[in-house]
């Protein structure tokens, strides 16, 4: 992922500031790409790439604030600084509460511009390295069979392995290897680690018995089926 170049995308229907703002972004050795639309930008599939929007407010069909609304209905988490050359406060205050980088009205700074295109850009790395390291983080869970799963669901409710066994109706044995094959899939070293693991997964409502969306084969962990699940504590050493 790091060794691909950002793109500054700029949606902007106005030629003569698009053209601008990409001489700009050329001349400190940033690669921009114009759009004159929305939609135009939308229907690219580079958007999906890392990168940072400048975005004018005012564009043929959707405006700039209406392609914001439709980057977070979908999850799209690209920095956007706006710019527009008709802005007002409620305008700006609209754009700020929903994650904007920076909002300029025209004329701007070069300076100012570059420093947010900077700003938005390290944004964009930070939360790609975090969703990569999530997505792993899902997949090692993934991997953990249904009994795995109901022991490190336990662990993380601060049980000790007899209180596990006796649960689970299964012998203290069985948990210690149970317990030891889950911690060696998911690389936790802990059982502190292992909480913050799934506390991690819990972010946008994922939890770790429905890892990327899905329930976890919950109805194939017959042997806890029918035992309720003490409320969680921080886990003992």
């Amino acid at each position: 992922m790091s060794d691909v170049e950002p793109i500054v995308f700029i949606v902007d229907d106005d030629h003569a500031v698009a053209g601008a703002i990409k001489r700009l972004l050329d001349s400190v050795g940033r690669r921009g790409q114009i759009f004159r639309t929305a939609q135009e930008f939308l229907d690219s599939p580079l958007r999906h790439g890392p990168g940072c929007l400048i975005l004018d407010v005012r564009l043929p069909g959707p405006s700039g604030l209406d392609l914001q609304r439709e980057l977070l209905r979908t999850r799209t988490t690209i920095p956007i600084i706006f710019i527009t050359g008709h802005g007002d406060v409620p305008m700006s205050v609209q754009a700020m509460k929903a994650g904007a980088v920076e909002f300029f009205t025209k004329p701007f700074g070069d300076h100012q511009l570059l420093d947010a295109v900077q700003q938005a850009l390290d944004q964009d790395r930070v939360v790609r390295a975090q969703n990569a390291e999530r997505e792993e983080l899902r997949k090692r869970f993934e991997s953990l069979t249904p009994r795995e799963m109901a022991v490190m669901r336990l662990v993380v409710a601060g049980l000790l392995n007899k209180q596990i066994a006796s649960r689970l109706g299964i012998s203290e044995i069985t948990v210690k290897v149970r317990r030891s094959r889950m911690m060696k899939k998911l690389k936790a070293k802990s059982p502190i680690e292992l909480a913050h693991m799934a506390e991690r997964l819990a972010i946008g409502g994922v939890s770790v018995v429905a890892v990327g969306g899905t329930e976890l084969n919950r109805s194939a962990v017959t042997e806890e089926q029918t035992l309720p699940l003490p409320p969680p504590r921080r886990p003992r050493q």
